[in-house]
């Protein structure tokens, strides 16, 4: 592979959701969005619940993922993705049937902590998906937010 471009692929634990060449990729990092160009030194980072924006010949690709981790090296950038969907994929009303669901789960007395966190986690999951199902309706696939 050239320096000029990298190779993606995105993996949960039940697929190769997507593997394709790409210009630039921008990761939903635990700390914030992490742009990847050619040539990035190697790197790990953790995922969070999020938006991957991945770049080839000026369209757009966008994917919800939630959780795991990234490796980068060698112009291959690998996501290791608990969950991953293609915004074209996503049903908005489903995900807003999801996101209100983990709400109101949320708010049930006696949960104790790692319910709470099951539930934000799933909160997260659903807000991320609506998101991104929303911008890929309203953004043309060419132009990047």
């Amino acid at each position: 592979m050239s320096d000029k471009h990298l190779t993606l692929e995105l993996v949960t634990p039940e697929k190769v959701a997507w593997s394709a060449p790409a210009d630039f990729v921008v990761l939903p990092a635990a700390d914030g969005e992490m742009g990847i160009l050619p040539g990035h030194q190697p790197f790990l980072v953790q995922l969070g619940a999020g938006e991957v924006r991945v770049t080839d010949k000026g369209q757009v690709k966008r994917f919800a993922v939630s959780g795991g981790f990234a490796e980068i090296k060698d112009n291959q950038v690998s996501l290791f993705a608990e969950t991953a969907e293609a915004a074209e994929q996503i049903s908005a009303e489903r995900a807003r049937q999801s996101l209100e669901r983990a709400k109101l789960a949320a708010t049930k007395p006696g949960l104790d902590p790692l319910q709470l966190a099951e539930m934000d986690a799933a909160i997260r999951r659903a807000q991320t998906r609506l998101r991104v199902s929303r911008r890929v309706k309203s953004v043309p696939p060419h132009v990047e937010n």
